[in-house]
């Protein structure tokens, strides 16, 4: 994928933390993102899922995209993620990324097994 100017959701997990960037080279970003390099917001809530991304012509387009979804209510942004990718796929997969660990929290308990 060449630069361009691109808007993103992030999740942490299905209906999770959500993160909305703009870039102008998403898989330079993703890299940033999933490999922690930047302290801040997606590194301290584990938000790592591209769930969603949209190119612009321009990076004023990709800016005022991110700041329209940004406005958004969470149900639209939801809405919006759902619309194309119902499960919440990780689709940095389909860019060649290595798919995310679980987020701690999706992680269901062990089973307790209590004696007779």
């Amino acid at each position: 994928m060449e630069r361009q100017p691109c808007v993103y959701i992030l999740a942490s997990r299905r209906q999770g933390t959500l993160y909305i960037g703009v870039t102008s080279d998403l898989m330079a970003r993703l890299h940033q993102h999933r490999t922690r390099a930047m302290p801040g917001f997606t590194q301290r809530h584990e938000v790592h899922r591209l769930v969603h991304f949209e190119m612009a012509e321009t990076m004023d387009a990709a800016i005022a995209r991110e700041k329209q979804l940004k406005a958004w209510r969470r149900a639209w942004k939801i809405a919006l993620i759902e619309q194309e990718n119902p499960f919440w796929e990780d689709r940095a997969v389909e860019l060649g990324f290595a798919p995310v660990p679980a987020h701690p929290s999706s992680k269901t308990p062990a089973t307790i097994v209590h004696g007779s």
